[in-house]
């Protein structure tokens, strides 16, 4: 049986200023943990899984990593569980220190207030589908390390570096790279085939990329409408992007 004690502890890290604090964060589900277990990435501190979990994986489990695994209940789980519904595991993780992006030479996303944690963890694997190392968050973007984002990553958290900084400042710094921001209006993506170099800006569920971002780049791009939607979710026109730039 877990303590009250640790179960308000991991509890606790469902919120951000928790996590901040203790310089950790949760994932749950067998793949995700698994995943960020084999991308050597991150530092595991501690692993509570079902009975039924622990034997099927354990052999899978030691070859990475060596510390404490904690058989618990299914009850208990769920009130680990930052989700709807628990999954078979939770494990426990050392965050990332930060880091300092360098975008010369690669193409890199740029995320200007995406506030959605789903619509932040889908970027985050679609990057890692389409082969884009980093990716650059205003400060205003939703926690990486929230338990919604970890989860929506399906582990890609651990291949793809993400910084999070004073945007506008960050792309004039950049300025000599070309900067794409996504929009209603602008150059078809299909014309982006091929590029080597750029930094492409996506920007709030809602609004959209900000003026004052929108200022700093060099095109806007835009995925052609054939219907009668107002808009796209903002992980979907990402993906559709970077399926062009990456032909």
């Amino acid at each position: 049986m877990l303590s009250k004690t640790y179960t308000k502890y991991i509890q606790s890290l469902h919120h951000k200023k928790f996590r901040d604090a203790e310089d950790v964060f949760i994932a749950e589900g067998s793949k995700v943990v698994m995943e960020l277990l084999q991308s050597a990435t991150f530092s595991c501190e501690q692993i509570l899984g079902l009975t039924d979990w622990m034997h099927q994986n354990e052999t899978a489990i030691r070859k990475y990593y060596a510390g404490p695994l904690q058989v618990v209940e299914v009850f208990e789980l769920q009130k680990l569980s930052a989700l709807n519904t628990s999954n078979l595991v939770l494990g426990i993780f050392k965050k990332l220190p930060i880091v300092s992006i360098k975008a010369k030479g690669k193409i890199s996303l740029a995320l200007d207030t995406i506030q959605d944690p789903g619509n932040l963890g889908t970027i985050i694997r679609i990057a890692d589908w389409f082969g884009i190392p980093s990716i650059i968050c205003s400060e205003q973007c939703v926690d990486m390390y929230n338990p919604k984002v970890v989860q929506s990553t399906m582990g890609s958290l651990g291949r793809v570096a993400i910084e999070y900084t004073n945007l506008s400042a960050w792309l004039q710094k950049n300025d000599t790279i070309k900067m794409y921001a996504a929009a209603l209006d602008g150059k078809n993506v299909s014309e982006l085939k091929g590029l080597q170099e750029a930094i492409i800006v996506i920007g709030n569920e809602s609004k959209g990329i900000s003026k004052e971002i929108m200022h700093l780049c060099t095109e806007q791009i835009t995925i052609p409408k054939m219907g009668a939607a107002e808009s796209l979710n903002a992980a979907v026109a990402a993906g559709i992007i970077l399926s062009h730039v990456r032909q």
